[in-house]
């Protein structure tokens, strides 16, 4: 534990989970079926598979006519064609002015609210992430009160559980008043897919104590604070790299540099642990013949560290639910992020997310948080209108 945590405020100790119900009705997904590296052959099955075990759920299969042709058939699914994909190596550049009828970008519309409604409630696409984030960003606009959008997944811990992270990727130089925007968010994301009322969130440092860490992390630290007095968010303390794995906190924040570091350093790890481990075993005619007796926890091993369980990463601070699947995913990988995103929008993650913020902005005027003004109408959870783009 953190040698400078700091003691849980009455307003945050005292708090019940949000009074927000949960949606009520089906749940409806688009999913970009063209991104990833794999496109339909991965795509497909895995919302077939996860369309048999969500009776709740309605799909929306957006890409080219002959490649969602094959869904056509499928209970509670609405075919939504496109004319263009966004390629893994294709730039922001290409995927936001030149490829406007991609399947992408009309996956992403059909969670912009018009109307009162939007035509899903989430949005899940394995395309390029660089794609994916700036074309998001500039259908759905960020909420108010939030500058950048940010990355959030979650890192497996030694308490059979989950640390969520972020930001992953997204912004690379951030000021102390965003990763106080991130932890705000990122306590919303847990809160709401998790069931943790107040959440535990920890500041990525190089150090546990308060004087460690360069400006924007000791004035991040102090912002943390306030919004832990105020009872905003349940502020741990700093944490250090190895506690995002022991599971000393729900929730570690980062800027997107030192999160994306800190992400590929895991998978690595991970990568170099299985390689060792099935070398070992597989040396000799004895190592073999334990491999057999240990086959049990070898399994049991395997299926803690399998990464394409925790899939699924989400794209938050837009007035949309967006999230980003492996582009290297199987089916399996990507059911996950589809169980991901049905989750958030089963509980609302949206209305959570603008809800801290508010808080935030409301009880901490001089924090430096702003109210961004990307006016394009509230989000909604109501019924859902007709899909964007050429219904087949």
């Amino acid at each position: 534990m953190s040698t400078n945590t700091v003691p849980v405020s009455p307003a945050v100790a005292g708090a019940a989970r949000s009074a927000l119900p949960d949606l009520q009705g089906p749940v409806r997904i688009a999913v970009d079926c063209m991104g990833g590296d794999h496109g339909p052959s991965v795509t497909l099955p895995a919302c077939k598979a996860f369309l048999d075990k969500h009776p709740e759920a309605h799909l929306v299969l957006v890409g080219l006519p002959d490649a969602i042709a094959p869904a056509k058939a499928w209970p509670r699914v609405t075919l939504v064609e496109a004319s263009e994909v966004v390629t893994m190596d294709d730039s922001v550049e290409v995927a936001l002015r030149r490829k406007r009828d991609s399947s992408m970008r009309v996956a992403i519309s059909q969670v912009k609210v018009a109307d009162g409604s939007a035509a899903a409630h989430a949005c899940v696409s394995a395309g390029n992430t660089g794609a994916l984030m700036a074309v998001a960003r500039y259908v759905l606009k960020t909420i108010e009160g939030i500058d950048r959008p940010a990355i959030a997944t979650v890192m497996p811990n030694q308490k059979d559980a989950y640390t969520t992270v972020l930001d992953l990727g997204a912004n690379v130089d951030c000021s102390a008043e965003h990763l106080l925007q991130f932890a705000l968010m990122g306590s919303a994301l847990v809160a709401a897919v998790e069931g943790r009322d107040s959440p535990t969130v920890g500041l990525l440092n190089i150090g546990e104590e308060v004087i460690k860490g360069n400006e924007v992390i000791k004035q991040a630290g102090e912002l943390l604070r306030k919004a832990h007095a105020a009872g905003v968010i349940n502020f741990h303390g700093n944490v250090e790299g190895n506690d995002i794995f022991k599971g000393t906190t729900d929730l570690v924040v980062c800027d997107g540099f030192v999160g994306n570091v800190a992400l590929k350093t895991a998978e690595g790890l991970a990568t170099l642990f299985a390689n060792v481990i099935k070398q070992e075993f597989t040396s000799s005619i004895f190592t073999k013949l334990v491999a057999i007796v240990a086959l049990p926890v070898l399994s049991s091993f395997k299926k803690r560290m399998d990464h394409r369980r925790y899939n699924g990463a989400a794209l938050l601070g837009l007035r949309g639910l967006v999230f980003k699947s492996h582009g290297s995913a199987d089916a399996y990988a990507f059911e996950h992020a589809l169980n991901r995103a049905y989750d958030a929008a089963r509980h609302r993650l949206l209305d959570r997310v603008q809800d801290r913020i508010a808080a935030a902005v409301s009880s901490l005027p001089a924090t430096g948080v702003e109210s961004v003004d990307n006016s394009q109408g509230t989000v909604a959870a109501s019924a859902p209108q007709t899909p964007v783009g050429r219904v087949a």
